[in-house]
């Protein structure tokens, strides 16, 4: 992942971290400027001088399709007008140094349903490989599925875990610490209570006091020994009254005593650090989905870490995970002299892929939005929190999560039986990621974006998983737009709002998509044409502003591949029947499910996945071998305009190719 920079080189800045600007954002935005410059003078030309009235029905679309996409590039321009670059020292390099003793406590969530035990015991594994301190990491399966070898590797694993050297080592010092209060307990129990007898107990613990000495209140041992001796009948004239208070004293030694000894109990427990949850599903009780999962972990009384690094069942984490993005959460207080926290809701890192075939015919490498895009959303305040790969701090969520679930509460009553399934992670959308980053954001909290791999996992490796998680995606974004709009959500900032809107209007482009491919079509077969003139003043408008508009888009995705912005390209426009239908289905009210991406190739050719791309395809290419037919012959009265269209069509095809490679994709045979 050549976009993505892992900064070890703590030397090149003075303090903890600092952010700077992109660099080459000023030539971005110079294009920038002359790209909506031109793109502007170009409608303005097209709605006053070239609209064809005698075919309005296809004239006005493709006027509205230019018009969107015009706004869709001013958002796109104004979300990547200050992306900016993070640095940050590592945890352990901090200046001053933050004591290990203040480091917070890390709840890992891997989040799986139905994938293999053998994938998530190889997440698990790098989670526990983490290097932070071993009484301050939990790691937990949480699985949606109940499966019982889910279960049994969990188990199994974590009972290897407790015997590493490490934790074999904190077992060895918590055993040896139990076993001193267990032989002075054994020595209290064992006192008549006499003042000679317990006088000397107590001046024996006083003289063998360890560090274990915080179990017991402090002090109590010398105290009670001066009150022994201002007991004594020489200094006191009632002997029972002495007995009687030196008894009660004793049984609250041993009291203090029994309470150290189970805490040294809960601390041998607590060293298992692999755990695995599986949440009762009650029926007819909504269960939603990944959000559900991840808010009952929260709520079930199992985990209780400061924060929460979140996982799917296959991204696997490198060992400095935690050590590079915590120190992102603090901020060093000079009166104090301490840490303190911040009002940083999570730190979301890159998404990277260790399975992608040569090509990535799947489209699946996002550099361009785990780089640009995020470094523009963090330089305002709106990075996006994406499911995985992030750590979120535990009190915003739960804070957060409680403020909307009273305003649902009140609502209906009856959504009190959901209480630790919505009280956190947003079950509002299928994209719960999205819309609890918004809700986040909403109540003033803050976001950053750590532009490092910390962390890689499986991408869908056959059309049909693809599709299908692609489509997840638009449903859930769009579910947010009809059920929590953030226009006119209370909090946000005007950047936030464009930010989150921006990705909504995005999922909408696949109407203006068939409008622009089926334009061309339309002209071999009928020479209906929807603008006047595709002569002189047509070029003169078009090509510049087409021209620019291609060279602000590379430089937006500066130092990364031309292939894979090419990809990207492609996708966004090859996927606009799933996008179309992903618009339809949440405006229509049809029902809509989370549906996990699949971890395993799913074989097959998916022609009857593509149809409509295949059919576009198809037509595209027959309506230019029949205008070349009717050239050969000279039937062609406006060649010009042909050849104009003919160059879009193959363009648009060469759009559409992506996915009807992809449909045929097979891996390749080893030998």
């Amino acid at each position: 992942m050549n976009s993505v920079s892992i900064n070890n080189d703590l030397s090149n800045f003075s303090g903890n971290s600092r952010s700077t600007l992109k660099k080459r954002t000023l030539l971005f935005r110079y294009l920038a400027e002359i790209n909506l410059i031109l793109g502007a003078w170009y409608l303005q030309w097209r709605i006053t001088n070239s609209i064809n009235f005698d075919a309005l029905w296809l004239s006005i679309p493709l006027l509205l399709a230019e018009i969107y996409s015009y706004f869709g590039g001013v958002m796109f321009v104004i979300g990547l007008w200050r992306p900016i670059v993070r640095q940050i020292k590592s945890l352990n390099q901090l200046n001053p140094p933050m004591p290990i003793s203040d480091w917070p406590t890390v709840d890992v969530f891997i989040t799986c349903y139905n994938e293999p035990p053998e994938m998530v015991e190889e997440t698990a594994r790098a989670a526990l490989a983490i290097d932070y301190p071993t009484t301050k990491l939990r790691v937990y399966v949480l699985d949606d599925g109940n499966s019982q070898e889910m279960r049994s590797m969990s188990e199994k694993l974590g009972i290897e875990d407790l015997q590493s050297p490490l934790l074999q080592q904190e077992a060895h010092r918590i055993d040896e610490e139990l076993s001193i209060l267990n032989e002075r307990i054994q020595q209290l129990e064992s006192l008549f209570p006499n003042l000679e007898a317990a006088e000397e107990w107590l001046q024996q613990s006083s003289s063998t006091q360890t560090d274990i000495s915080a179990d017991i209140p402090g002090k109590f041992v010398q105290s009670l020994q001066q009150f022994i001796i201002w007991l004594k009948p020489e200094n006191h004239n009632s002997n029972d009254t002495t007995k009687s208070i030196l008894s009660e004293r004793l049984n609250y030694e041993h009291q203090a005593l029994a309470t150290a000894i189970n805490k040294k109990e809960l601390e041998c427990v607590d060293l298992m650090r692999l755990r695995y949850i599986a949440r009762p599903k009650q029926p007819g009780v909504a269960h939603h989905a990944k959000a559900g999962n991840l808010n009952y972990a929260i709520f079930s009384g199992e985990t209780e870490g400061d924060f929460i690094l979140t996982l799917d069942a296959d991204h696997i984490p490198k060992p400095q995970f935690l050590k590079r993005v915590l120190p992102y959460f603090y901020n060093y207080n000079l009166f104090s002299g301490k840490y303190e926290q911040n009002r940083i809701a999570f730190v979301q890192t890159p998404q990277n892929f260790y399975n992608l075939p040569p090509g990535d015919p799947f489209g699946h490498r996002a550099n361009l939005f785990y780089g640009p895009l995020q470094q523009g959303k963090d330089g305002m305040n709106a990075a996006f929190y994406t499911g995985t790969n992030a750590v979120l701090r535990r009190e915003a969520l739960i804070s957060v999560g409680l403020q909307y679930f009273v305003e649902e509460f009140a609502k209906d009553e009856k959504r009190l039986d959901e209480f630790d399934l919505i009280g956190g992670v947003s079950s509002n959308s299928i994209t719960e990621d999205m819309n609890t980053a918004m809700r986040l954001h909403a109540a003033g909290w803050k976001s950053v974006y750590h532009h490092e791999l910390l962390a890689e996992g499986l991408a869908p490796d056959d059309l049909s998983s693809t599709l299908k998680q692609r489509m997840r995606w638009a449903q859930g974004t769009i579910q947010v737009l009809v059920r929590e709009n953030p226009l006119t959500k209370v909090g946000l900032t005007f950047w936030q709002k464009l930010h989150y809107f921006k990705t909504i209007y995005s999922y909408f482009s696949g109407f203006a998509t068939l409008i622009f491919i089926s334009c061309p079509i339309i002209y071999f077969f009928t020479g209906i044409i929807p603008v006047k003139t595709y002569g002189y003043d047509f070029a003169l408008h078009f090509f510049p502003a087409f021209i620019i508009n291609r060279l602000t888009f590379l430089a937006a995705g500066w130092g990364i591949s031309s292939g894979e912005l090419w990809r990207s390209e492609q996708y966004a426009i090859a996927l606009f029947p799933l996008l179309i239908q992903s618009v339809l289905s949440v405006f229509t009210g049809q029902p809509i499910k989370f549906q996990v991406t699949p971890k395993q190739r799913q074989s097959g050719i998916y022609f009857q996945l593509i149809w409509p791309q295949l059919a576009v395809f198809m037509l595209t290419v027959l309506g230019i071998i029949w205008s070349l037919y009717r050239f050969a012959i000279g039937q062609l009265e406006t060649p010009l305009v042909y050849l104009i269209n003919g160059v879009w069509a193959i363009y648009t095809s060469s759009l559409l190719w992506a996915v009807i490679r992809a449909a045929v994709w097979q891996p390749a045979k080893n030998n």
